[in-house]
């Protein structure tokens, strides 16, 4: 007991650091890694991102208990959540919002009967399994929101849906790289219970997957 006492004694600052560092990540803010190429081409595998936890709600530490709103999701907004099917943390871009019609033609988002516009940048090598293809870079504007996407070339199985009508409390998530990421036309409209925060800019960056260099260009990048 007296062992027991003097520990705690003697890592009081320690133990009240990690309980406050515990505490601020759980309810304030965050960091994620990019473990995927869901993404593409705007967050690559070994960044490591930004999340505001209060840009939508302000919770009880550890939990998913909402004591207040602080802000709506918009359009365009790239958030972490957990993932509806199994829980697993995810980080896409918000496509739809509640109220909503969302439809998909030919990879093509229509909102509320309004195309979006697409207009090309470039053509880059993708690596994709053990070769590479290539990769058509796309300004999408949704009218809230201009963003860099990427097609991968190929038709798809999920190029077209809906139209879907999102329902109160819902939203549909897309990721970046629309021709290689499961998302909401794969697990379905995310609550919004589920939305841990807004990722808002890359922390920092290595290239984890071939040299462990830094990408010292994504240092600070903001997020669009």
């Amino acid at each position: 007991m007296n062992r027991a006492k003097n520990w705690l004694r003697n890592n009081r600052w320690f133990i009240a650091f990690a309980l406050l560092f515990g505490l601020f990540r759980t309810a304030v803010a965050d960091w994620n890694p990019i473990p995927s190429a869901s993404m593409h081409p705007n967050l690559l595998e070994g960044d490591v991102v930004l999340v505001n936890r209060l840009a939508f709600d302000v919770k009880v530490p550890l939990t998913d208990i909402v004591l207040a709103h602080t802000g709506d999701p918009r359009r365009g907004d790239i958030v972490t959540f957990s993932s509806p099917e199994d829980g697993t943390r995810l980080i896409k871009r918000i496509i739809g919002l509640p109220g909503d019609t969302i439809e998909m033609r030919g990879k093509r988002i229509i909102v509320n009967g309004a195309p979006a516009g697409y207009e090309t940048l470039n053509v880059t090598d993708e690596p994709l399994a053990a070769h590479g293809v290539k990769a058509l870079h796309m300004e999408e504007d949704t009218a809230e929101n201009r963003h860099e996407i990427q097609w991968l070339g190929t038709r798809g199985t999920r190029d077209d849906f809906g139209p879907i009508v999102i329902p109160a409390d819902r939203f549909l998530m897309l990721g970046d790289n629309r021709d290689n990421s499961a998302d909401s036309r794969y697990f379905g409209l995310v609550p919004r219970d589920r939305i841990i925060g807004r990722a808002e800019r890359i922390l920092v960056s290595a290239d984890y997957k071939d040299t462990w260099a830094l990408r010292l260009d994504r240092f600070g990048k903001t997020l669009h």
